[in-house]
């Protein structure tokens, strides 16, 4: 190869060499910033290619929403009883300048800075509160009280804070025993009120269904004894018409059914005189009146 060649192809390389360094991509679910000798240049870069100069250089940050969990933090009630928090806090850059600015662009450090800012605004709510309230209490009611205030000091880092979360709430071992025997006795003391309202209302309820039965018995019964007197006073005046027709033919008829009932018998034993009004029907059928008819 000639020497004009090589030279070509050395500038050739070079300008790709160059042309390499001085482009970069951002994608859609990061930040940039362009810095030059240190100082930041460029900020809030659109997704897509972009051009630097070789001594540039370029910082991303990841711009979608991080969570980061804190576990075992001890915070002191306002009876100085020790409480065992584990929380989450999910957040995201908002400001990349001033994110690399405040916190150097690194994760972790951030991460720890906005650990500390929810760790004092938590460890305020729960010292103002006694243990048996904190325990009761939401999870989501100890953070609200403390996260606009955490969010005005993360956004000074170039953070914005997405929610703040108490995922659990734990007493020391020392403690626990005697906390958990006091609530069990104020929850007792709770069930057994009411109870004792569960009966009162119980024994109003009967007393009530109970007056409501005697009051239906006692007109059922006075509604059966007039029927049945009604009843009774038409078939008296039903017998009363039919013998005023007939005495002779109703004299007959209930002779027959007092001999159905009487009469014929098994194991039955039946005293009576043979000349008796008994037998008047039975002693001679020609000799007894034969019922006329209308």
């Amino acid at each position: 190869m000639a020497p004009r060649q090589m030279g070509l192809v050395l500038a050739l390389l070079l300008v790709l060499l160059a042309a390499g360094f001085s482009m970069f991509t951002v994608n859609e679910t990061q930040f940039a910033i362009r810095k030059r000798f240190g100082a930041i240049v460029a900020t809030n870069l659109a997704p897509g290619i972009h051009y630097k100069w070789p001594w540039d250089t370029v910082t991303k940050f990841d711009r979608r929403i991080l969570t980061q969990s804190y576990t075992g933090e001890t915070f002191l009630t306002s009876e100085g009883t020790n409480l065992i928090v584990d929380f989450y806090v999910k957040w995201r850059v908002k400001d990349p300048a001033l994110f690399y600015t405040t916190t150097g662009g690194l994760v972790e450090q951030a991460a720890n800075r906005l650990g500390s800012i929810v760790n004092g605004g938590i460890k305020t709510v729960v010292a103002q509160q006694p243990l048996g309230k904190v325990i009761a209490a939401e999870r989501a009611a100890v953070t609200s009280q403390m996260f606009g205030k955490a969010s005005e000091d993360a956004a000074s880092l170039g953070i914005h804070l997405v929610d703040v979360r108490v995922q659990r709430i734990d007493l020391p071992d020392e403690v626990a025993a005697r906390v958990y025997e006091s609530m069990k006795q104020s929850f007792a003391k709770i069930a057994n009120s009411r109870r004792g309202e569960g009966q009162k209302e119980s024994a109003s309820i009967r007393a009530d269904a109970e007056r409501q039965r005697t009051v239906i018995i006692a007109e059922a019964e006075r509604d059966a004894l007039r029927l049945r007197g009604e009843g009774d006073a038409l078939a008296a005046q039903t017998y009363a018409h039919a013998y005023a027709r007939d005495p002779e033919f109703f004299a007959f008829y209930r002779s027959m059914q007092a001999y159905e009932r009487s009469l014929g018998k098994e194991g039955d034993l039946l005293v009576v005189t043979p000349d008796g009004e008994f037998f008047r029907y039975l002693r001679d059928a020609s000799k007894a009146s034969a019922p006329a008819r209308r």
